[in-house]
């Protein structure tokens, strides 16, 4: 059911997360955190079905329809998770930093163009082409607007889980060739960089007084793995083009 493998994962008695519930009625926002764990990714959320559906994006999201950015779909996250920011303690999963990078509102868009355009749809459409691995939408943020598009990989490589995706922004006048996300290194709810909340002793870190357990440092190592797989991928495809 949403949110049992999310509460599995944490100890709310360590970490400032919150538990959360399934939400009755569902908006539509989406956020993006910017996450220091084992390695710096991006957590792309849309807010329906009464939570956050999230995918980890190594290389985070991009403006240039160029990039097809490696997702890799998790578990669902409260909506209160929405502006969470701040340090989750050591021993903890995904213990490190998070920055609320971008926040807004995003629309389902019609899972069929009309004219070479994507028009606005309905929540039953995005329930289906989610289900189907092929989630066309509308973002708009502070930092990301415009027509995206989530597809789910198909062809499972040895070890994958099934949950890997890509996310792809279409061409449209919000497109942006050459994008850095490195340029926007700042909160949007704070101003402040991954930097500066690192070392901030105002944020949301709370350290419990008991010794911690031994279940050791769980700091979401598949992603690492798949980060990894992709590197290795580029690596070997840029040697055979140089031949």
């Amino acid at each position: 059911m949403p949110l049992e493998e999310y509460k599995r994962k944490r100890r709310f008695d360590e970490t400032p997360e919150p538990a959360g519930k399934v939400e009755l009625k569902s908006g539509h926002r989406f956020v993006v955190q910017k996450h220091e764990a084992t390695r710096l990714h991006y957590d792309f959320r849309l807010e329906t079905e009464g939570v956050l559906k999230s995918w980890a994006v190594p290389k985070g999201p991009s403006l240039d329809p160029a990039d097809k950015r490696l997702a890799m779909q998790v578990e669902d996250h409260p909506v209160s998770y929405f502006d969470f920011e701040g340090i989750i303690p050591e021993n903890n999963y995904g213990a490190g930093t998070v920055m609320v990078w971008d926040i807004g509102t995003w629309e389902p868009l019609s899972p069929i163009a009309v004219q070479g355009k994507y028009h606005p749809g309905t929540d039953a459409e995005a329930s289906a082409m989610l289900a189907k691995g092929d989630l066309k939408f509308r973002l708009h943020g502070k930092k990301l607007n415009g027509d995206f598009a989530l597809v789910k990989l198909k062809g499972r490589r040895p070890g994958s889980k099934g949950n890997e995706w890509l996310l792809i922004k279409k061409n449209d006048e919000y497109a942006v060739k050459g994008y850095d996300i490195d340029e926007y290194d700042w909160s949007v709810l704070t101003r402040r960089s991954l930097a500066e909340i690192a070392g901030d002793a105002g944020t949301k870190e709370w350290k419990s007084s008991r010794p911690a357990s031994g279940r050791g440092k769980l700091k979401a190592a598949w992603l690492a793995d798949a980060v990894a797989k992709l590197d290795k991928k580029k690596a070997l495809t840029a040697g055979k083009k140089k031949h």
